[in-house]
């Protein structure tokens, strides 16, 4: 089978090689990858018929009778940010000076089906934890925002709250909780496949609110690792979100165990820190890629503990996310567009 043809179009070399890594980065030997940056070659090339699957071609050489030809995704760079998306309707146009994470997720994204790559070969589900060693620091607030840019992203998200007693459910449009514990309290370790049915879809896939705590229905909070894992199985997801409590005890610490990704929430303040630390000590490996440390509701106007203090922070922030008055009121949509959530995003994909 003809492995998919890319072609990356841009006069500037620099620019291009940076897409160009990024695509032999990812997909290696899975696709046919040319690189032009000469305009003679590349009007030349297109005087006669070409059949490709991806074209990303800068503003400078593009041209509309580019459609003409047997191109399944063509993606037009552009030198300026549009607000809306205006001209040929079969051509994507992307702001070529954001992110190039951004700009590859976009590409690949809308062109899933046209890459066609072996099903096999899929990367497996990432479970990423989202934790914190104290309450108050908006962790849900946070968790949320990640689901959201990473549905953004083209990425197939499934958001669960792994709480004791849960109350997120205001967040979405659809505010009704579910009555599930008679299921939960089955045993069955492949428990995703029972409360499948149950998942809704706003922006990004979700576990609704329970109607009443844990205790209440007699289930064990090591129902969240069963969830996880069957979903995880299920491959029906890109990421899960776990959205955990922050008492730190044996079922946080085995869905810390069964995670790819945990990121920890904290604050500048001096209470944070100290409890963060506490959060470290009892951690392996947090100096490695499979922890990220955030700052929330961070003020340059605050005395930020993290860096100015006695007693130095046993961790490393990996981003500050700026305080927002009232921001765990956003739109999940809204959170979307929060500078350090979405660079937060990225540091995960």
């Amino acid at each position: 089978m003809a492995k998919p043809r890319v072609i990356i179009a841009d006069t500037d070399e620099g620019y291009i090689s940076t897409i160009q890594l990024k695509f032999v980065k990812e997909y290696f030997d899975k696709i046919e990858l040319e690189i032009i940056t000469d305009k003679e070659y590349f009007d030349e090339l297109f005087s006669k018929p070409q059949k490709a699957d991806i074209l990303i071609v800068s503003e400078e050489l593009y041209d509309v009778t580019l459609q003409k030809h047997n191109i399944s995704n063509i993606f037009l760079m552009m030198e300026k940010e549009e607000d809306e998306q205006t001209g040929d309707l079969n051509v994507s146009r992307i702001y070529k000076y954001t992110s190039i994470k951004e700009i590859f997720n976009e590409i690949t994204g809308k062109s899933s089906q046209t890459l066609n790559l072996d099903e096999n070969e899929k990367k497996k589900t990432q479970v990423v934890l989202v934790t914190s060693a104290a309450g108050g620091v908006g962790k849900t607030t946070i968790a949320l925002g990640i689901s959201e840019c990473l549905a953004k992203n083209y990425k197939r998200v499934l958001y669960i709250n792994a709480g004791r007693l849960q109350a997120f459910q205001y967040m979405f449009e659809n505010s009704a909780p579910i009555s599930i514990g008679e299921v939960l309290s089955s045993g069955n370790d492949n428990i995703y496949w029972e409360i499948k049915h149950l998942i809704r879809n706003e922006h990004f896939s979700y576990l609704p609110q329970f109607k009443t705590s844990l205790l209440s229905m007699g289930v064990n909070f090591d129902i969240f690792e069963k969830i996880v894992q069957s979903a995880q199985e299920s491959n029906d997801f890109d990421y899960i979100i776990v959205d955990s409590e922050n008492a730190f005890d044996e079922y946080l610490t085995k869905l810390i165990d069964i995670s790819d990704r945990v990121v920890v929430i904290t604050s500048q303040a001096k209470k944070q820190l100290c409890y963060t630390n506490q959060f470290v000590n009892n951690i392996n490996g947090v100096n490695g890629e499979k922890y990220l440390f955030l700052c929330n509701e961070f003020s340059r106007e605050k005395n930020n503990y993290l860096v100015n203090n006695s007693e130095n922070a046993k961790f490393r922030i990996n981003e500050y996310i700026d305080y927002i008055d009232n921001m765990e009121n956003m739109k999940i949509s809204e959170l979307a567009k929060v500078s350090g959530i979405m660079k937060s995003t990225f540091l995960l994909l």
